[in-house]
């Protein structure tokens, strides 16, 4: 696929989430995803707003996963020479279009109405369903349209990372673990819709912790860190020592990553964020947070909590009430304790590890932005 020429000089392993990495992955998002609208326009003129909304949807986001993929391809390789580098972001960057694909179905599954300051992607189909004067129950039309959407994504990821120019050789190391990835991480949304619809028994209160931190591991710690890295690794020629190292690393960076999503999910500043601010608490989400909230709070408030908990229909006092009982419960601290724990645990696992210079720095940094930022 014809590309923008882009130069390894982007990468910068003081800054490993710089602007000009995270530009570079939007030009190759931006070029695949213009050469899907000529496809779909192919199609019929109707499949528009597809191009449309995954443009606007792609503008944004940390960039971790496609991070995580070239600095862990670095870590084993050392920097990529010109020849290799665009094939390497393309792969990488593929990594952003498997997460947005699982957005949408998580904003479908959480009835969420905002991602990243815009309309999530369902609430657009509904007002797509009004504009256009369609008949049928907007809802079920926007629910639909983002299931088929969210699909479109997930293919759209594999033909960018087939696509990439990747040696054969290179690819074929690297996927097994990419496959991992995706089943873990379905597998893990699973285990957190279940555990969301479990009653908040004496039972689950004596497991909540356990079963909150398993969800951690699959849905987002391997997903998010562990096999971005891994998978990069692989495609530089990792072996196995390099791969258990960023076993470690990224399953504990994941999780101070998760763990800091969980604390702004509740006490986050939605300008930042991109989401209103208590949604999770609205959506009643079984988070770490929660688990610990659910175990040491007082028994007067324990009630008051799981009363609140999980209403769609929360103010903004009633968001204010559960803030404060998650915090005298001491459950944000202890949080935030986890937090600190992961991060440590994550820069212990990079200690004489077999890497390069330049991948131990650049990898060193990326747990502190993962682990302490605002969004």
């Amino acid at each position: 696929m014809a590309r923008t020429q882009l130069e390894p000089a982007v990468l910068d392993p003081a800054d490993p989430l710089s602007p000009a990495f995270t530009d570079a992955v939007a030009v190759v998002l931006d070029e695949f995803l213009d050469a899907q609208r000529d496809t779909l326009a192919a199609i019929d003129p109707a499949l528009a707003p597809l191009h449309a909304m995954a443009r606007d949807l792609l503008a944004g986001g940390k960039r971790i996963r496609p991070a995580g993929t070239v600095w862990g391809y670095v870590a084993a390789a050392g920097l990529p020479a010109d020849r290799e580098f665009a094939p390497l972001l393309a792969a990488a960057a593929s990594l952003d279009l498997l997460h947005v694909s699982a957005l949408v179905h998580d904003d479908v599954m959480d009835g969420s109405d905002l991602r990243r300051g815009r309309p999530a992607a369902h609430r657009q189909f509904e007002r797509l369903h009004a504009e256009q004067g369609l008949v049928g129950a907007a809802e079920t039309f926007g629910r639909a349209g983002a299931i088929l959407y969210g699909d479109l994504l997930l293919i759209w990821s594999s033909e960018l990372l087939h696509r990439s120019g990747l040696p054969a050789a290179a690819l074929g190391r690297a996927l097994p673990l990419l496959e991992s990835m995706r089943t873990e991480v379905t597998a893990g949304q699973y285990l957190d819709i279940l555990a969301q619809s479990r009653p908040l028994s004496a039972h689950d209160l004596s497991t909540a912790i356990e079963t909150a931190e398993r969800v951690v591991e699959y849905k987002s710690a391997k997903y998010t860190v562990q096999r971005p890295c891994q998978f990069g690794a692989s495609l530089g020629g990792a072996d196995e020592r390099l791969l258990d190292v960023l076993a470690r690393y990224g399953s504990a960076l994941g999780r101070a990553f998760q763990f800091r999503d969980d604390l702004l999910g509740v006490f986050g500043d939605e300008r930042l964020t991109g989401k209103p601010a208590g949604d999770d608490l609205r959506e009643g989400k079984r988070t770490v947070l929660i688990a610990h909230t659910l175990a040491a709070a007082a028994p007067v408030a324990r009630g008051r909590f799981t009363d609140l908990f999980g209403r769609s229909d929360l103010d903004h006092d009633q968001v204010a009430t559960l803030r404060q009982i998650i915090a005298d419960s001491g459950a944000q601290d202890a949080v935030e304790t986890m937090i600190n724990s992961s991060h440590a645990e994550a820069l212990a696992a990079l200690t004489d590890a077999p890497i390069t210079p330049e991948g131990n720095q650049a990898l060193t940094t990326l747990a502190t932005l993962a682990s302490h930022r605002t969004s």
